[in-house]
């Protein structure tokens, strides 16, 4: 995912440490898991749980390539769980000899990124566009370009991330250019475009967004379906545009870093968090769709209510690229921010 809110390191001390038999260190998304649930797992299991965030992908490579993270569990998505498994950064759990493996919808078992399903099980996954406030613009939003060549209400009033994983997918979306391109002369496409789109970008953040986007500081930013959705479900005129070209998908899934003081702990969590009532659970607290088999009563979020979750347009999942078109990435987004 990822991703989004402010970076805070959140701490739930939710078993006194004298009466706890265990403990549970987790490194997730920021505001990412029902805190209900982890009281849950606490109470029932006499586990003392510990929770830090991260806002991105990025950070939480860069922790687990320093070792010694003291960590029992995280959830990268897709395309860094693969550099996390080919760089043995995080443990062989065989998760497909789980119970958790059998709750997996069956679609998302065994997928590239791990596709002995040996090394994770999911958790979340959802979709990145743009979101409009449908207060300050009332044009078209079927396209990608309204945003990557905004005029009118659009110009100069429209914001970014502050990653390029999001960014630039879309922007290869729009163009046609596929994921994880080795060639030059198709990135400078990718180049051309966004720094064309630069003068009508106020901020790249992947902070503040709601206050942003409703305060009219901007009428368009890049976000995530869940995000939007739990902004507009409180009363937000935002809308997130279901564009022709395509939206960015993302899946995020429980992992064990290397070496992790409390594996058998981090595998009771696993277990726990994708039996259906609790998957149900998790899916109403974060507002992104649940890759697990969930129970279909107490779903909130169902499609009349929540059709961001539900996209009716392609959606295509981030890559992890080779060492090659990964360096034209960087390449492109940093002469994009100089």
């Amino acid at each position: 995912m990822k991703k989004y809110l402010a970076a805070t390191a959140i701490g739930l001390c939710l078993a006194s440490a004298a009466q706890a038999e265990g403990k549970l260190n987790l490194y997730v998304w920021s505001e990412s898991i029902s805190p209900a649930l982890i009281e849950k797992f606490s109470k029932e299991n006499d586990v003392e749980v510990h929770v830090d965030g991260y806002t991105s992908n990025e950070d939480l490579l860069t922790k687990l390539q320093a070792g010694a993270s003291g960590y029992d569990l995280s959830t990268p998505s897709q395309h860094f769980l693969k550099i996390m498994i080919d760089q043995g950064l995080i443990e062989n759990f065989e998760a497909n000899k789980l119970t958790a493996y059998e709750n997996i919808d069956p679609r998302w078992r065994n997928q590239w990124w791990d596709e002995k399903q040996e090394y994770s099980i999911p958790i979340a996954y959802g979709t990145a566009g743009f979101v409009i406030n449908t207060d300050l613009y009332k044009g078209p939003t079927d396209s990608l370009k309204y945003f990557f060549e905004p005029e009118g209400e659009l110009a100069g009033k429209i914001a970014m991330l502050s990653y390029p994983d999001e960014v630039i997918g879309a922007a290869q979306l729009y163009l046609g250019v596929p994921f994880c391109s080795e060639d030059p002369a198709e990135m400078k496409k990718v180049l051309d475009l966004l720094m064309a789109q630069k003068p009508s970008v106020a901020v790249y953040s992947s902070d503040n967004i709601a206050s942003r986007l409703g305060s009219g500081e901007v009428s368009a930013h890049f976000w995530w379906d869940g995000e939007e959705l739990k902004a507009r479900d409180g009363g937000a005129p935002f809308q997130l545009a279901m564009t022709k070209e395509g939206l960015v998908g993302w899946l995020d899934s429980m992992v064990i870093p290397k070496g992790a003081p409390n594996r058998e702990n981090a595998v009771k969590f696993i277990e726990f968090m994708s039996q259906p009532e609790n998957a149900t659970e998790q899916m109403n607290f974060y507002a992104h769709s649940s890759p697990m088999k969930t129970v279909a009563e107490k779903v909130v979020y169902t499609k009349e209510k929540a059709p961001e979750l539900y996209p009716e347009v392609p959606v295509e999942f981030s890559r992890t690229c080779s060492p090659a078109a990964q360096d034209l990435v960087t390449k492109v987004w940093t002469q994009l921010l100089q």
